[in-house]
């Protein structure tokens, strides 16, 4: 995956909070975590297989965020070589080719902030650290993520990495925000188990990256993508599936806990979205999935 040298980035899109730290405690199980935080946690916490701590989420009463290093991503990256180059100018550049894409189909598109944090942040759904992985908040509208998933992404769920991979995990959050602009993100809360809302939220936002990785190289930030690229993201896919992550922590498979989709699920609806590159095409709450 290679960025058109001479594209411009936008660095206006990402909100980089990295270096700074969240002061007063993170509450721990239940004390002082509101209903739409724990909520949120539950239904949006992606690429986490309903693994992470919900300690990890709790009340912003008294919290303050001190200040850190100031940002340097609207100097360090400007062009599309810049993010050939560097990962955090690479995710920039993903955000950019997303939206773009989205802005262009969605009527009346409003674009959403993604915030780079280490650690732990606060966040509109209640305060957050990295354990949660990757989500989406519809309170502020803004994607959240430690980049040092990345790394988890293969030494702890087994994928293969990669640039695409990366830009998958950025474009199926994006895909709940796309959900959150069409009305349809609060049909999560249908029903729970293996066809419950949770898991086909998340396999249309699976659909919906694959649609916008079919018209990628439309949006004039990316110069090519690979059968090799698209193969990690199928793989990245796959690698955060309920099962093989039950399978991996637990020893066995709970298909009635599943909040995700299983392996071949994810895969299967993130090469749909790419194979049709339309997103009328990812009805995933119509019917079996």
């Amino acid at each position: 995956m290679r960025f058109r040298r001479d594209a411009n980035l936008d660095p206006s899109q990402v909100t980089d909070m990295r270096g700074r730290s969240m002061g007063g405690p993170v509450i721990a199980g239940g004390g002082g975590i509101g209903v739409v935080a724990l909520v949120i946690f539950v239904l949006y916490t992606v690429l986490s297989g309903g693994s992470g701590d919900l300690g990890s989420l709790g009340s912003l009463d008294g919290q303050s965020v001190s200040t850190g290093p100031p940002s340097t991503l609207d100097q360090d990256c400007r062009t599309g070589q810049d993010a050939n180059e560097r990962q955090d100018c690479r995710i920039v550049a993903d955000v950019n080719s997303i939206q773009a894409y989205w802005s262009r189909v969605v009527q009346g598109y409003k674009p959403a902030q993604t915030v780079f944090y280490t650690g732990a942040t606060q966040t509109g759904c209640g305060a957050a650290s990295s354990q949660v992985g990757p989500f989406y908040c519809p309170v502020d509208k803004r994607v959240y993520i430690d980049l040092g998933f990345f790394d988890e992404l293969q030494s702890r769920f087994g994928a293969q990495g990669g640039p695409f991979a990366e830009a998958y995990v950025l474009a199926h959050e994006y895909g709940h925000h796309i959900q959150d602009l069409l009305g349809t993100i609060g049909r999560a809360r249908q029903g729970s188990g293996p066809e419950g809302g949770s898991v086909r939220t998340e396999l249309q936002a699976d659909c919906y990256a694959g649609v916008w990785a079919n018209h990628a190289v439309e949006t004039g930030l990316i110069e090519d993508l690979t059968q090799a690229d698209i193969n990690s993201g199928i793989d990245a896919a796959g690698a955060v599936g309920d099962d093989r992550i039950q399978e991996r922590t637990q020893g066995q498979i709970d298909k009635e806990s599943w909040t995700h989709g299983s392996s071949e699920q994810r895969r299967r609806w993130f090469s749909k979205g790419y194979e049709t590159g339309s997103a009328r095409q990812c009805d995933t709450f119509t019917g079996s999935i």
